[in-house]
C-alpha cells in the first residue's frame, strides 16, 4: 500500500504518521517511510537525533541517479536528461520494489532501528538557503513522485509518505499516486479546512480519503469533526503521555503507548487493508498518463526540448504482475 499523510501545518500529521510507521514495523509489515514534508521532522519523529537526521541523504540531490536507474533500457526515452517527474514507466524501465536493494535506496534511503523492527527511511531534503529564489519546493518532491511512479508493492508492504502542509500536492498529480490518503485534521474550522479542499480536487480521481481526528478531547471534539467531514471521519487520537515524551527525546518503548492509540493505528491499518483488494491498476496507470501529458504540455516539452508524449507506452500497466521481476514488461 501507498500511504500518504496530509494536513495543515501543525495538525499533527507528522507524529501520526511516525505512530503509524512505528505500529507497522510492530506488526512485521515491510515499510518504506518517506519526508516529503518541507519542514523535515519525520526522521526526528521517529527517534533520530539532530546530527542523525541532518545526515540524511537529499532525493533532490540525487536526482540524476534516480532518473538514469529508473530509466532502464526504455526505448521510449533517449536519455535520463528528457525525465521528468511525471515520467511513466514503459517496458523496459526498472522499478522499485519495497524488499529489495538497487542503487537508488543505496543513495537515498537509511535504515531506521525501531523498537519492534527496522524500516527504511528517505527524505526529500530540506529546503536551503541556496534555493530561495532559484528553485521551488516541487523540483524536490518531484523526486518522490518519480519513485512512486516506478513502485510496485504487494502485501504487507507499506509505502507511508509524510506531505507537506497544506494542499501543495496538488501542484502536480501526486495525489492519485496514493491507495489511501490519511487527512489529519484538529476539532477546529481551521482544522477542517484542508479536508475540503482534499475532497473537492480528489473526488474527479476515485483518491480514498480517510480523517483522522487529532487532539480530540472528547465526544463534543468527535461530534465537531463528524458534523463536518461526516463518513469521512475514521477514527479520533486524543492527548499521549507517550508522544510528549518522544517529543522531549525520552520515548518510553512502542509497545507502552496508550491502548486508546495503539486502537487508533490499528483502525488505520485496517483502513488501509481493507482498500487493498479495491486497488484499480488500470485507473492508476491511466492517471499517471494523464498528468505526465499534462505536465509535458505546460512545461515538459519547452524544458526538455522533447515531445515528451512520446514516452507513453499505450500497452504498458503498472499492477501487481511487475513485482515478480522490477523490470516493466507489457502484457
Amino acid at each position: 500500500m501507498k500511504i500518504a499523510f496530509v494536513g495543515k501545518g501543525g495538525s499533527g500529521k507528522t507524529t501520526l504518521s511516525s505512530l503509524f510507521i512505528r505500529h507497522l514495523a510492530a506488526n512485521e509489515a515491510h515499510v518504506i517511510a518517506v519526508d516529503a514534508d518541507i519542514n523535515q521532522h519525520l526522521g526526528a519523529a521517529l527517534g533520530l537525533d539532530e546530527r542523525e537526521a541532518a545526515a540524511l541523504p537529499s532525493m533532490g540531490a540525487e536526482l540524476p541517479l534516480i532518473k538514469e536507474y529508473l530509466r532502464g533500457s526504455n526505448p521510449r526515452i533517449a536519455s535520463a536528461d528528457t525525465m521528468i517527474k511525471t515520467t511513466p514507466p514503459g517496458e523496459g524501465s526498472r522499478l522499485l520494489r519495497v524488499r529489495e536493494d538497487n542503487p537508488v535506496y543505496d543513495a537515498c534511503a537509511r535504515t531506521v532501528r525501531l523498537d519492534d523492527g527496522d524500516i527504511r527511511l528517505m527524505a526529500t531534503g530540506a529546503f536551503e538557503e541556496s534555493d530561495l529564489g532559484v528553485s521551488c519546493y516541487h523540483s524536490k518532491v518531484g523526486a518522490v513522485e518519480l519513485c512512486l511512479n516506478h513502485m510496485v508493492d504487494g502485501e504487507d508492504e507499506y509505502v507511508v509518505v509524510d506531505m507537506t502542509a497544506g494542499s501543495d500536492s496538488f501542484a502536480s498529480g501526486m495525489f492519485t499516486r496514493f491507495d489511501m490518503t490519511f487527512l489529519v485534521a484538529e476539532p477546529t474550522r481551521k482544522g477542517v479546512s484542508v479536508y475540503r479542499q482534499y475532497k473537492e480536487y480528489a473526488r474527479d480521481f476515485g483518491v480514498t480519503l480517510r480523517v483522522v481526528g487529532n487532539k480530540v478531547q472528547g465526544p463534543e471534539d468527535l461530534d465537531f469533526l463528524r458534523s463536518e467531514v461526516g463518513e469521512d471521519l475514521l477514527v479520533g487520537v486524543g492527548h499521549s503521555d507517550w508522544v510528549r515524551a518522544m517529543e522531549k527525546g525520552r520515548p518510553a518503548r512502542f509497545e507502552l503507548l496508550e491502548a486508546d492509540n495503539r486502537m487508533a493505528l490499528q483502525a488505520l491499518q485496517d483502513a488501509a487493508e481493507d482498500s487493498y483488494a479495491l486497488r484499480d491498476r488500470e485507473r492508476y496507470t491511466r492517471q499517471m498518463v494523464h498528468f505526465h501529458l499534462k505536465n509535458a504540455e505546460s512545461w515538459g516539452n519547452d524544458k526538455t526540448g522533447t515531445d515528451l508524449a512520446a514516452q507513453v507506452d499505450p500497452a504498458f500497466v503498472l499492477d501487481d504482475r511487475c513485482l515478480a521481476t522490477g523490470v516493466a514488461a507489457t502484457a
